[in-house]
């Protein structure tokens, strides 16, 4: 995406910022890039720089917001992103394993995407599910209590 932005993220933009105060206007900086990643699949900083211009607040503010949160990709990644925790509670509760299965399973590393763009496999430090470990996301989608069966079942239930 480039400056200017398309039509369809404008529209979508102004819909988010008629929900917010105009005085909270930098609040709408992680709603845009969501959209942006949601549109494309990742956000660069060229994308920054146009929500930047868009909300009027300098650029730098949403470059930071967007190399600071790992939930914005900055490169093209798969159709499904795989995210798993690697914090204390998922590695004590087999998060290794559930990385080296996916690896074997999908024939990549980790920061790797599959050849036909369908998986990247990433880890995170923490995905709040302490309770449920070990977990992963696959992109928004939120899996708990792992094994090699329930991710081979996950896998497989993806079109």
């Amino acid at each position: 995406m480039s400056s200017p932005l398309p039509s369809v993220l404008l529209e979508q933009f102004d819909a988010l910022r008629r929900q917010y105060p105009p005085e909270m206007k930098t609040s709408l900086v992680l709603p845009l890039l969501h959209c942006v990643q949601d549109a494309n699949g990742h956000v660069t900083e060229a994308d920054a720089v146009a929500i930047a211009g868009y909300i009027g607040m300098p650029a730098i503010q949403v470059i930071e917001a967007l190399t600071w949160y790992s939930m914005f990709d900055r490169e093209p990644q798969g159709r499904y992103v795989i995210k798993v925790c690697r914090n204390i509670a998922c590695s004590l509760r087999g998060s290794e394993r559930v990385v080296a299965h996916l690896q074997r399973k999908l024939g990549i590393g980790l920061d790797e995407t599959t050849p036909d763009g369908r998986f990247t496999l990433r880890t995170v430090e923490c995905l709040a599910s302490c309770g449920t470990a070990p977990a992963m996301q696959v992109n928004r989608t939120y899996h708990e209590q792992l094994d090699e069966a329930k991710l081979d079942r996950i896998l497989e239930s993806l079109p």
